[in-house]
């Protein structure tokens, strides 16, 4: 969730409102993961995710109406029920969220949660920086995190994600 949405995109303030709702559940953002490199059902989003299926569908709806997953064409599953698959349109890229901070934590934690920390690469840094020099290097990073994100997903390549965190640092002074 980054940068505001472009003009090809304006909504009204009540579009953009909704859309925000939508991106404030971990759960749902947790969904659009799992829909951003392969097109999953209803069911196998609730499998991986350990929900009910009514739930999984509640959420998939909301992100649905708002623009963030589109439908495939519906299938027949193994015993001949219609499916749909749904795929993540990266639309929540561009898509602000107020007070985004403690969904986009609570997500991630989620995210790892079971992972064994050989499997979390992790770096921390500590910086002193003008102002400038700070929103320059955000910047910089929003800039290379962005042209990575737009780029079309490789079929040979692995899922992998990136979470990123900046604050001022009140005790290092």
């Amino acid at each position: 969730m980054m940068a505001g949405m472009s003009s090809a995109q304006a909504a009204t303030d009540e579009e953009l409102q909704a859309r925000a709702r939508a991106l404030s559940s971990p759960l749902r953002l947790r969904i659009l993961r799992l829909c951003l490199h392969k097109a999953r059902t209803n069911k196998e989003i609730a499998d991986l995710l350990e929900i009910n299926p009514a739930t999984s569908l509640h959420h998939v709806r909301t992100l649905l109406s708002n623009g963030f997953l589109e439908a495939g064409e519906t299938r027949r599953g193994n015993r001949g029920a219609k499916e749909v698959p749904y795929r993540a349109t990266r639309m929540s890229w561009g898509t602000k969220i107020p007070d985004a901070a403690p969904v986009l934590v609570d997500t991630f934690l989620q995210e790892i949660d079971g992972l064994a920390p050989d499997e979390i690469q992790v770096m921390r840094i500590g910086l002193k920086l003008t102002e400038e020099d700070q929103r320059e290097m955000l910047g910089r990073i929003k800039d290379l995190l962005a042209e990575y994100a737009m780029r079309p997903a490789d079929d040979d390549g692995v899922a992998t994600s990136l979470f990123l965190a900046h604050h001022l640092d009140q005790t290092a002074g």
